[in-house]
Order: structure tokens, then C-alpha cells, then sequence
């Protein structure tokens, strides 16, 4: 048998199974990699409240030994961060990265989980950027993230997103793909991505869907970068084939209770399209 490539998201736990690391492991699967994971928090919500969400963290020192057991098997071919939730955790991240030298390394830069009032934490910005973009080959900020990581607030226009893309190049990242999605009103019905390599800009556009039943888009299209990635993908194809899976996953998704619904991340291989 083939030598599966392997793939390590280091991200949070949502035991709905729709989002965080396993949103991710299902990903990775889906393109035909070994995925592995590190928990960084377990998300749980309230029925009995609205939904509201509770965040607990895993304290760094496990998250670190989590790294140094993973990386005990040698390097994964990628790896992609989520929900990190702590700056000693993201910390923790980047002194891994430096001490096992990985690549191609996809920085999601979580700041909330939907059903949060708010930002986890504020410092977890200055961390993210000090720290982590540094070393990513590819950030997957969504727009309100995007504009808090660049310091540009909300971005509202075609222009602005472009220009957080440039400021958030210039604290390291070497690609950033802004998610517009159905935040950005394009007036075109469309969902739209904006990605930078440092010298062009590309438009990636796909058919908006009009569902609530989108819940761990988000992290599954980074992690599906990752995969492609690993899979030896170029970036701008590794973007391309990520934004098309998540689009068939909301295409095809499913309501899990009154207050969200789950991506199907199937729906790429169900219509035939992998071909790893």
C-alpha cells in the first residue's frame, strides 16, 4: 500500500463533530491523508441557554507534550492551527515549529467560534501575529478577523480586503486567502474569496448558498488546504480545490438542531470529483 501523506491540525474540540479538529480530521480523510491532531480546548454549548458557547483550554504544557508525541513519528507534510485559545499556547506552537522545522504550514487564525459574543482574547491578535504569521505559508483569516489582525476594522469593499491581505502579508504570511463568503456583500450573489501571494491578487468566486446550515466551513477550508497541500498541490491550486470542496460540503449540508447545521464533508467524493 501507498505511503498515505500526513496531516496535523492543532485546534480546538467541538464535540458536535460539525467544526474545530474534527471538521479537520474528517478533511483530511477526505483527500486521502493520515490526519492527527492536538488538542488545544473543548468547546461545549447550552441547549438550555441559547446555544452559548463555553470554552475550556488544555493547558500548554499538555498541548506541548501532544506536539512532541505526534512529531515522534517524524514530520507531518502539513499542518494547519485553529482555535489556539491561549497566547502561552501559541507560544507553545511556534517553539514546535521552530524545534521540528514542518512545512507547509496553514495558520487559521481563530479569534471566535460562532456563538460567542466576542474575541477570545485581544492579546491573541498581537500573539498570532508575532508569532505565527511569521512562519505560515498560508493565513485563512475570515473578514472580521481580517480586519482585526490588520488593524483596518471592518473591511466592507473589494479594496479594503486587499489591502488588510498586503498588511497581513507584511507580518510574514506568504499567501493569505481573506474568506469574503456570504459576509461580503458583493451584490452579485456570489461568495467571495480574495487571495494574495505577495504579488498577485486572485478572485475566487463560487455560487452563494443560502443556508444556516454552514457550521465548521471555516475550519474545513483550511484544513482542506493543508491537505492539498501535503498532497503536493501548488497553493493557488490547494485554495482553488478547498473552496470548491467546502462549497459542495454547504451545498449538500444538514441540520443538526434549531440552531445549526453541519457541513457534509462528503460531498466532494460523492460527486466524484477527488482524484489523490
Amino acid at each position: 500500500m501507498k505511503t498515505k501523506k500526513k496531516t496535523l491540525t492543532i485546534a480546538g474540540s467541538d464535540a458536535t463533530g460539525g467544526a474545530g479538529l474534527q471538521a479537520d480530521l474528517k478533511t483530511f480523510q477526505e483527500y486521502g491523508t493520515f490526519g492527527m491532531s492536538a488538542i488545544t480546548s473543548i468547546v461545549t454549548m447550552d441547549i438550555n441557554d441559547n446555544w452559548s458557547h463555553t470554552i475550556e483550554t488544555i493547558e500548554p504544557e499538555i498541548v506541548g507534550r501532544q506536539l512532541d508525541t505526534i512529531f515522534a513519528g517524524g514530520k507531518p507534510d502539513a499542518l494547519k492551527t485553529g482555535m489556539l485559545g491561549d497566547i502561552r499556547t501559541i507560544a507553545v506552537v511556534r517553539d514546535a515549529i521552530e524545534r521540528y522545522q514542518p512545512k507547509n504550514i496553514v495558520i487559521d487564525p481563530v479569534l471566535a467560534c460562532k456563538g460567542t459574543a466576542g474575541i477570545l482574547l485581544s492579546e491573541n491578535a498581537d500573539s498570532i501575529r508575532e508569532l505565527l504569521f511569521p512562519v505560515a505559508d498560508v493565513t485563512t483569516p475570515n473578514l472580521v478577523e481580517a480586519g482585526i489582525l490588520s488593524g483596518l476594522g471592518e473591511l466592507k469593499t473589494v479594496s479594503e480586503i486587499e489591502k488588510a491581505a498586503i498588511i497581513l502579508h507584511g507580518y510574514g504570511a506568504k499567501n493569505v486567502i481573506i474568506k469574503g463568503g456570504r459576509r461580503f456583500d458583493n451584490q452579485h450573489d456570489e461568495a467571495l474569496d480574495v487571495f494574495y501571494d505577495g504579488h498577485d491578487f486572485h478572485h475566487l468566486k463560487s455560487p452563494l448558498v443560502h443556508s444556516d446550515n454552514n457550521h465548521g466551513a471555516g475550519c474545513t477550508f483550511a484544513a482542506a488546504i493543508t491537505a492539498g497541500l501535503a498532497n503536493g498541490q501548488s497553493t493557488l491550486d490547494a485554495v482553488t480545490t478547498a473552496k470548491a470542496f467546502v462549497h459542495a460540503a454547504i451545498t449538500n449540508a444538514q441540520p443538526f438542531n434549531q440552531y445549526l447545521g453541519h457541513i457534509w464533508h462528503g460531498a466532494y467524493r460523492d460527486n466524484g470529483r477527488f482524484k489523490f
